[in-house]
């Protein structure tokens, strides 16, 4: 069965474990025809599950600084304005060598450079059409409400992004949040009890393991 994360309560009804696995999958990338890799010519699609709108619809019809503001905001991209005036300029554009070659083209591009300049532009337009971020934070809120007492929740997180909304929605539902200044009353605190407890330190991805996934999302 295929269904989003912030869906998983209504599929579910109770688990002794979820496991979340943020990001796209190889078989995603190596596919030419779903549109979510510059490494093959193919139409600019990225949908995950074929419906709403695509990427192409998006670079489309979005406004230069929409586009610009995706840009920076989810691939941390530094010069999100210049590519965003870049593809508006060159719109229309439908294929994903097409987008690669214009962002190349806006940042500057040569052989040899240890990442393409287009990483962060696809990452961010993949984001934004899938809703990502919003999925991640409704599949942990779903995860939440079917896991059984003593259950346990692993969340595998690609990017800071990720990794900032599972840390937060940790905290806050483990009563770990900051409790304020010392010197100051305590609030007096009307949300719902905690749920988790015994949250562990975050694992870290080995060089090697770092090194296969760059190697896939290239």
């Amino acid at each position: 069965m295929q269904a989003p994360f912030s869906t998983l309560d209504e599929h579910v009804e109770s688990a002794d474990g979820v496991v979340l696995d943020i990001g796209v999958s190889s078989m995603q990338l190596d596919r030419a025809d779903r549109g979510f890799s510059f490494q093959s010519d193919g139409p600019l699609d990225m949908r995950m599950g074929r419906d709403g709108p695509s990427a192409a619809d998006f670079v489309n019809h979005a406004g230069e600084a929409e586009i610009a503001d995706i840009l920076f905001h989810y691939g941390d991209e530094p010069k999100s304005r210049r590519i965003a005036r870049a593809i508006v300029a060159a719109r229309p554009i439908e294929r994903t060598g097409q987008l690669a070659d214009v962002v190349r083209k806006a940042l500057g591009h040569h052989p040899g450079m240890k990442k393409d300049p287009a990483t962060r532009t696809f990452q961010a337009i993949r984001i934004h059409v899938n809703e990502e971020l919003q999925e991640l934070e409704g599949g942990l809120a779903a995860a939440e409400q079917v896991l059984a007492p003593g259950g346990r929740l692993a969340v595998v997180t690609f990017h800071s992004l990720e990794d900032r909304i599972v840390k937060r929605f940790l905290k806050s539902r483990s009563g770990s949040e900051g409790q304020g200044s010392r010197h100051r009353p305590a609030a007096n605190e009307t949300g719902p009890a905690p749920t988790f407890e015994a949250v562990a330190k975050p694992v870290r991805a080995s060089e090697a393991e770092v090194c296969v996934s760059e190697i896939g999302n290239e």
